[in-house]
């Protein structure tokens, strides 16, 4: 009950005060599958690309953090193939940083800001991410080639 309320809660804030480029919805009849939209920031090798993910929300929500993913194919270091997502606050401690306390709005925030400045330290595609850091001109070209494959409406 707790978690459907919640649930219920985040949902009406990200319909009413989404946070800038990000929307996110209810994917059918059920509350723990939702979908989300981000626009790919201006001035990143993603500007203007509409970036579709998958959300699905756990039982023990929010005391374990969504499952996201990405369903539009992208072009970064951090996020692989399958669209998993390598970033710290889609994991439990000791090896992530997922709080309770954060909600879905923060996650897809946190993913928008990922987009836009890669961890290439910490990759899920070991050749993007050398790409990143040692041709970035390449990664650049490739990333914006994928968006406009992808990405683009």
């Amino acid at each position: 009950m707790q978690r459907a309320s919640r649930l219920s809660r985040e949902l009406t804030m990200l319909s009413t005060e989404p946070p800038p480029g990000i929307s996110c919805w209810q994917s059918g009849a059920r509350l723990d599958e939702l979908r989300a939209q981000i626009i790919g920031a201006a001035d990143t090798p993603y500007e203007k690309g509409i970036f579709n993910l998958e959300i699905v929300v756990p039982e023990r929500y929010p005391f374990e953090p969504p499952k996201i993913r990405f369903l539009t194919p992208i072009y970064h270091p951090n996020i692989d193939s399958a669209g998993r997502i390598c970033l710290d606050v889609l994991k439990l401690p000791p090896k992530g940083a997922w709080r309770p306390s954060l909600n879905i709005s923060t996650l897809l925030t946190s993913i928008q800001l990922l987009m836009a400045e890669p961890n290439p330290d910490d990759p899920l595609m070991a050749d993007i991410s050398s790409e990143y850091k040692y041709n970035k001109q390449l990664f650049l070209l490739n990333a914006k080639e994928w968006t406009e494959k992808y990405a683009s409406q």
